[in-house]
């Protein structure tokens, strides 16, 4: 499943461009990255996907239907639009190429990201584009004689992106995908982590957090810019920072865990989103508050070409005149004071005011509030209040999950708004044997910065942990397994899995297998599993393969439970299977507490028996190998 930025669609989003999200979504590869009508340099393309043996796709999306068009040529095209009248517009193939080419200018003057050798000048990456056309069929084309305009190489049409199609599978989008391509793949050509890192960096401006600005240096009489030290967000906070424009939104979680740095990228997105809004940045603390506003404005000042940035300036500090904006930056003290002339213990009488209409009120297009938990309940009502109402754009960060504030009331009577559906947090209760519990706690407290903020009540990067308790609910060890390849690992849990049936009497449907990363380039984790419990008769239930097989997931159904760790939450089992641990830390995923956060939620999905297994030393892998010598010198074995 391919990691999508924003991972849900805005509600303007045609029905043709919901088709393709989700296919893009869960049709490729884990590792690829998908961006969504991401803004580059003043222009928005509907697609750019990223990945390690990929390289850079830009696509355009149409949802002409056949009716649409009226008179098609190489450059332009004369369609009727939405209330019948002719219009001309670019060759959509055109106009993803010309989006690609200003991306490759871009990018190709970092030197980290072209070749030195004798293809000196190119990326050292492939890059291609095309078009997607909702919904038109392949018919459609040759009625129409599109292919005239357009090479069907670098066309996909309703056949190749509707999984209800006649032949479609994941394999046959991903060849036609790279059939876009016009340069073959080379070894040279594969991303690495680092090289993703810097293409979202220079791409995407709301992303950055700091890098190393070397000279620039000249090679072949080209002036190129060299960064080193590339901090960005993680994938997680990106996609969460592009995601919260729509509505109000609530961000629960605990210090250190980026909330403010979300803050400040959404700040900035929405500014330059909606220049003409009014935008409201507010918080508790005088000190956060000046780095909030120093945050911003850097975010603001800062060019989106970042070797204009270097150019003129080399290793020197940029301090340009601060570019006006229309983000006021304040402590709610201060903005009370500043707006209303009142102090906090005044703010009732000003509300009962504002109910009698006595009072002209400031009006903030958006709002974004940091340090919540500091808020008293009049105070968010009071700031409800001076929010337009047509936008309702209001993001609220907390610092806890329970007890926030000590209020009695709900936030959405505080507020006025309604927050259900549009929160970010999870909570999590735990029901294992002492040895599993203990065993997912030990590692746990050896792995998570936050381990010694872990309380009953609290909660952790939105994740609630509760911490072990004594039960007198004993079991066995968990079994831990090296293998040397994947598919003797697969083996190996179809093995276990006979033992628990016919031993332990299990019923299929009291076990899952669980994974981290669902394929990698060409080698699908999935397939193997599913290719072993084949060869045996188990029935399985792949439930976390679409949105479809999770809405008609059946408990009860007697199969066992094929999941990704994330789709496992809330759910329980008698027996789990872990694989492939050494995908843990997941290679893209900057954020590493939650990468263990993941691991301690899938160990503890296991009510009695658990089973660990890898191919790699790697990773949380490491660990474990650390833990089978203890568990073999304690006298653990593989009989059940």
């Amino acid at each position: 499943m391919a990691y999508m930025i924003p991972d849900t669609l805005p509600r303007k989003a045609t029905v043709g461009e919901r088709l393709f999200f989700q296919t893009l979504k869960e049709h490729l590869p884990d590792d690829y990255l998908v961006y969504y009508e991401p803004e580059i340099g003043g222009r928005k393309p509907d697609y750019v996907i990223i990945g390690p043996d990929f390289g850079l796709l830009v696509l355009e999306v149409k949802d002409y239907k056949v009716n649409t068009l009226h008179e098609l040529s190489t450059n332009e095209w004369r369609i009727f639009g939405d209330l019948g009248t002719l219009q001309t517009i670019k060759n959509p193939l055109n106009q993803a190429r010309d989006y690609a080419f200003r991306i490759v200018d871009k990018l190709k003057k970092d030197k980290n990201l072209i070749q030195i050798d004798q293809y000196y000048g190119q990326l050292k990456f492939r890059y291609a584009f095309g078009t997607v056309f909702t919904n038109l069929k392949e018919i459609h084309i040759v009625e129409h004689r599109l292919d005239r305009v357009i090479d069907p190489q670098f066309m996909l049409t309703r056949d190749d992106i509707d999984s209800d199609s006649v032949g479609f599978s994941s394999d046959s989008l991903h060849e036609r995908l790279l059939g876009m391509f016009t340069i073959a793949y080379r070894d040279t050509h594969f991303l690495s982590g680092e090289d993703i890192k810097a293409i979202r960096y220079h791409l995407f401006p709301e992303v950055r957090i700091s890098a190393e600005f070397k000279e620039p240096t000249y090679y072949n009489d080209q002036l190129l810019l060299s960064l080193h030290n590339v901090q960005a967000m993680d994938l997680h906070q990106e996609s969460l920072a592009r995601q919260l424009g729509d509505k109000n939104r609530l961000i629960r979680g605990v210090a250190g865990s980026g909330k403010t740095l979300i803050l400040s990228a959404r700040a900035r997105m929405l500014a330059k989103d909606h220049p003409d809004w009014n935008i409201l940045v507010i918080c508790y603390a005088i000190p956060l508050s000046r780095v909030l506003r120093n945050m911003i404005d850097k975010m603001m000042e800062e060019p989106e070409d970042l070797f204009d940035f270097a150019k003129n300036n080399g290793n020197e500090t940029y301090t340009s005149n601060t570019i006006k904006h229309n983000i006021e930056t304040a402590t709610f003290h201060e903005w009370l004071w500043n707006k209303m002339r009142i102090r906090d213990d005044g703010v009732e009488s000003l509300l009962a005011k504002i109910e009698q209409k006595e009072v002209i009120l400031p009006k903030y297009d958006a709002i974004l509030i940091d340090e919540g938990q500091d808020f008293e309940p009049v105070w968010l009502e009071l700031l409800s209040k001076v929010l337009n109402p047509d936008t309702q754009s209001l993001l609220l960060v907390e610092d806890k999950a329970q007890n926030i504030f000590k209020r009695k009331t709900s936030l959405a009577s505080s507020t006025g708004l309604d927050f259900r559906g549009r929160s970010k947090i999870l909570s999590i209760n735990y029901r294992n044997t002492s040895q599993i519990v203990n065993f997912a706690w030990e590692f746990y407290r050896s792995h998570s910065s936050m381990k010694d903020r872990v309380k009953e009540g609290t909660s952790v990067e939105g994740v609630e942990i509760i911490p072990p308790q004594s039960t007198k609910r004993k079991g066995s060890d968990p079994i831990i397994k090296s293998c040397n390849h994947f598919n003797e690992e697969a083996a190996w849990v179809v093995e276990h899995i006979i033992k628990l049936h016919e031993e332990k009497k299990l019923s299929y449907s009291d076990i899952a297998i669980l994974y981290r990363v669902k394929n990698r380039f060409s080698y699908s984790y999935v397939d193997q599993l599913k290719k072993e419990l084949d060869k045996s008769s188990i029935p399985y239930n792949w439930f976390a393969e679409s949105s479809t097989t999770k809405r008609s997931y059946n408990r009860d159904q007697e199969a066992v439970n094929l999941s990704t760790l994330d789709s496992s939450k809330g759910l329980d089992f008698r027996a789990v299977f872990i694989v492939n641990v050494e995908s843990m830390p997941f290679a893209l995923e900057d954020n590493v507490e939650r990468e263990v956060s993941l691991f301690y939620i899938g160990m503890t999905r296991a009510m009695e028996w658990l089973f660990l297994s890898y191919s790699k030393t790697e990773g949380f892998a490491k660990w474990l190998e650390q833990k089978s010598s203890l568990l073999i010198n304690n006298g653990q074995s593989e009989i059940i």
